[in-house]
């Protein structure tokens, strides 16, 4: 298990990204989950994904589970809240996907069942967390923690990471020549 736990925990975004671009080479998709701001977060990371960050590239297959409103209240309604995400993630994750949480605390519970449900298909888990990780840092086969307290300051750090993430991939599917700009002269 590959794990950061330090004040200087952007050190720990690198080997991250190289696993989640490997992943991506693989054929693997994210599945990106959290709840409120991180809620937000996880839409945030997919947009720059299957869109692009900074850099001209192919997209990178990423879903938020956070997006679907009638499946996240219909399933809260008629089952629980506590396992929105657990669904989803039986549904839609194969081995060689990435099942990404985000979460301040670390102690979801919607995010730990889920994590639950990866972790017993074979997927990886990530997890983007605070404080000291809480539940999720063990279920998380990946995880960047920022040992902060205060929820803002996490949440501002989570998004510092996330972006450098972003970069990181950018760069990693970035295309050798641009065949469109070649062909602008012709």
């Amino acid at each position: 298990m590959q794990r950061v736990l330090t004040p200087e925990f952007l050190a720990g975004v690198e080997p991250v990204a190289q696993h989640l671009a490997e992943r991506l080479r693989g054929g693997g998709k994210f599945l990106i989950m959290g709840n409120g701001g991180s809620a937000a977060d996880a839409q945030h990371i997919a947009a720059e994904l299957v869109g692009r960050y900074k850099v001209e590239r192919p997209g990178l297959p990423a879903i938020a589970l956070t997006t679907d409103t009638s499946i996240i209240t219909a399933w809260s309604n008629d089952y629980a809240f506590d396992t929105v995400f657990s669904r989803q993630v039986e549904t839609l994750a194969s081995p060689g996907d990435i099942v990404w949480g985000i979460s301040t605390s670390g102690n979801s519970a919607n995010l730990v069942a889920a994590f639950a449900a990866a972790r017993s298909m074979g997927v990886t888990t990530f997890g983007l967390l605070g404080r000291d990780g809480g539940k999720l840092a063990c279920l998380s086969d990946l995880a960047i923690i920022v040992p902060l307290a205060a929820t803002d300051r996490i949440q501002t750090a989570h998004m510092l990471i996330y972006h450098a993430i972003c970069a990181y991939l950018d760069e990693e599917f970035r295309p050798f020549a641009d065949p469109v700009g070649a062909c602008a002269g012709a």
